[in-house]
């Protein structure tokens, strides 16, 4: 029988942003047998639940609304909110907030995970406390100090951190015109790996990349081998975070040590 990539172990219902290609194709290289993951598109502003007045508890937007109800008929094991924005614009708290109100709204027992969540579970089952953050060139100054603040607020200590430089092609185009322009559809893996390796400090115990649209995966064991220490990145966190929750033991190899975890 051929293979069919039917979800009989799992079914991972996964928000993504609207134009992204790279979380379906990152999830789909590291997929286990058994295990599939179903997208819901969303063009919302991040982050993608807005606080309310009284800062404990968000309303979802409607692109959010509307995937968490056709997920509930969906039979998933599992629903994350795959954005990092999301949950770093979103602030301590958000994450939280977001797992309640989306529970209430998927079917009863369906596991809720959003991206910040995962990547905190990722390194802390890894012993990450000092990780060197690494992120796409396409967060701007604002988004990139609030990402460092949301670690750090999260109870680690940043040993320091570096947003990828794309290359001349791209230098000067802004931050926020590098999505518009297609830069997801270009991005430089081999370059990404060079800059990690260069710019990673030796008092960092780990690396955590971030942005769940920013392609990184392939270079994650290479990353491990050679800095000899854990290599983290959006969409494996996620996917790693999904299944353990979901009670799926499968083997998934070549794509870091988390998944030994």
């Amino acid at each position: 029988m051929t293979r069919d990539n039917w979800g009989w172990k799992a079914r991972i219902g996964m928000f993504i942003v609207a134009s992204e290609p790279v979380p379906e194709a990152e999830w789909w290289a590291m997929m286990p047998s058994g295990v599939s993951v179903h997208a819901a598109r969303v063009t919302a502003p991040t982050p993608w639940a807005r606080w309310l007045d009284s800062g404990q508890a968000v309303e979802l937007e409607d692109d959010i609304e509307r995937g968490a109800r056709q997920f509930a008929k969906m039979q998933l094991s599992a629903v994350v909110m795959g954005h990092s924005s999301s949950s770093i614009v979103g602030g301590k708290g958000w994450d939280d907030a977001v797992v309640s109100r989306l529970s209430a709204v998927v079917a009863p027992g369906t596991i809720v995970t959003t991206n910040g969540l995962d990547c905190q579970a990722a390194l802390q089952a890894c012993g990450v406390k000092q990780p060197f953050l690494v992120f796409p060139a396409w967060f701007g100054d604002a988004t990139l100090d609030k990402g460092i603040a949301y670690f750090t607020e999260h109870g680690f200590s940043p040993s320091g951190h570096m947003r990828f430089d794309p290359g001349r092609n791209w230098r000067d185009v802004p931050p926020n015109q590098l999505y518009p322009q297609g830069m997801p559809f270009e991005q430089d893996i081999e370059a990404l790996y060079r800059q990690i390796r260069t710019s990673c400090p030796a008092e960092a115990d780990g690396v955590l990349i971030v942005g769940t649209g920013f392609r990184c995966v392939g270079i994650l064991q290479d990353l491990e081998q050679d800095l000899r220490r854990p290599v983290i990145s959006a969409n494996q966190a996620s996917l790693w975070h999904c299944l353990q929750q979901s009670g799926v033991k499968a083997q998934v190899s070549g794509y870091g040590n988390l998944f030994a975890i």
